[in-house]
């Protein structure tokens, strides 16, 4: 079946044009200006936007954490991802002690196959080196898993140490792949965090005093380092502060290949979420925490100026009744993470473009293109583009919205932004051809979305 896109205004990362789009099968076909009735299908899109499907690199779907399980598995959470814009996902498939890289993938496959609304991929994150896993890493990035996630925090848990940093750094970097490293120094905070239980200090507030902003900036200046021994490209995620900006911004100008993300959380919340009534700073207890009010506006002239090249959702949604409730009496025992996926574009369009923080086309860029590009994904996905895939969002500029956990696809009882008001949002959204989402309702097919093998890093 032919369907034509008419009359929306294009956007990609590099400019606008008011054009047709043709699909066929997967993929779009042409671009241009097309005769009415030249599809069988012709959806009128005058006065909309057409944008390249959004991409999430960054989520946490049915993932085992402090002795709890996400709220969303990888259903719920695409079809969030669905409802939001965003037509491609890469979660994170986590090694357990003693296990192989290989076998932590083939768990998260069989929680994700047949169960997702949208595509996805798999970074691989190494929790327990030893020599047959550190072995496995060139032969997975030739499978399509280029992507390896270290932990410099949760120390006994998922921390390893410099020594193992290194080597990972080494392999992946000579296999063609890229290290992703959670940068937080996991010794410091292990202090700092008895110090304030010593203290009697258990409420979720002080989870933010544990993880100070230095200790992520020390992690961040260690990771560069290692990353420039050992030759290789670095990725940072969840990027929170300025100081650790001023890092990455020093590297690149040196000319080092370091990449680094933020999350909308870090634009658009700050550290004063803590202090809500009762229980309610849980739900803001995340990692790296929230930072105080003014960090934010170092982060958005970190987007405008490429330092920050994504923006990723860190979606990690645990309920605040019975999951972070787990925490009650220790801000240590809150599980972390806060869900995300779905707002994310709404919250970079509203917040960002219409705010004037960044314009469409950066827009574009940090929520879909350099995602792509980074992640080994484009031009297959990313762009606008004749043969990549139809992964297409018609897009509402004018159109009114609240945010609200009483409206939302993500399967988790609050949402981080309630009450937040803004413009803009998906009306049409195409996954690979097929309509997935329409004015407001799901209406894909579960296991529509597909495993999507990624191709070698290359730096952009």
């Amino acid at each position: 079946m032919r369907t034509v896109i008419k009359d929306g205004t294009l956007v990609t990362a590099s400019g606008s044009s008011r054009a047709d789009v043709i699909i066929e099968e997967e993929k779009i076909t042409a671009i241009g200006s097309f005769l009415p009735g030249f599809g069988d299908r012709t959806i009128e899109a005058s006065g909309k936007l057409v944008l390249p499907g959004a991409i999430d690199v960054h989520t946490h779907l049915d993932m085992p954490f402090g002795g709890t399980v996400t709220a969303d598995d990888f259903t719920t959470g695409t079809i969030a991802a669905a409802a939001g814009g965003t037509t491609c996902i890469v979660d994170y498939a986590i090694q357990t002690p003693g296990g192989t890289l290989q076998e932590a993938l083939v768990a998260w496959h069989k929680k994700a196959e047949g169960k997702c609304a949208v595509d996805y991929g798999f970074h691989v994150a190494v929790t327990d080196l030893n020599e047959k896993a550190l072995n496995e890493i060139p032969d997975l990035v030739k499978k399509g898993y280029p992507t390896f996630k270290v932990f410099m925090a949760y120390k006994g848990v998922f921390q390893i140490d410099d020594a193992a940093l290194l080597k990972v750094l080494k392999k992946t970097g000579a296999a063609g792949g890229l290290v992703l490293v959670h940068a937080e120094n996991g010794d410091v905070i292990e202090v700092l965090t008895g110090e304030l239980l010593a203290a009697g200090k258990t409420a979720p507030r002080y989870h933010a005093l544990s993880r100070p902003p230095l200790a992520e900036e020390e992690a961040v200046n260690r990771y560069i380092a290692m990353a420039e021994l050992s030759g290789s490209p670095a990725y940072i995620v969840h990027l929170s502060t300025a100081g650790a900006l001023r890092l990455v911004s020093s590297a690149r100008l040196r000319g080092l290949p370091v990449y680094a993300e933020t999350c909308p959380q870090y634009l658009f919340l700050s550290i004063d979420r803590y202090n809500e009534p009762g229980f309610d700073g849980a739900k803001y207890v995340m990692s790296p925490p929230l930072r105080e009010k003014g960090n934010e506006d170092h982060l958005w002239a970190g987007l405008r100026s490429g330092n920050l090249q994504v923006v990723a959702s860190d979606h990690c949604s645990f309920n605040l009744k019975e999951q972070k409730e787990l925490g009650m009496n220790n801000f240590t025992k809150i599980p972390n993470g806060a869900p995300g996926l779905e707002n994310r574009v709404q919250l970079m369009f509203a917040g960002g473009v219409v705010k004037e923080h960044i314009d469409i086309h950066k827009f574009v860029d940090l929520v879909s293109t350099a995602p792509a590009r980074i992640f080994g994904l484009y031009p297959q996905k990313g762009t606008i583009a004749v043969g990549s895939d139809a992964d297409l969002v018609i897009f509402n500029p004018e159109a009114e919205f609240t945010l609200s956990s009483t409206e939302q696809f993500q399967n988790v009882d609050y949402n981080p932004y309630e009450g937040f008001r803004g413009k803009g949002k998906p009306e049409l959204v195409f996954s690979r051809g097929t309509l997935i989402f329409e004015h407001g309702e799901y209406t894909g097919a579960v296991g529509h979305g597909r495993f999507i093998p990624r191709q070698p890093f290359s730096v952009i």
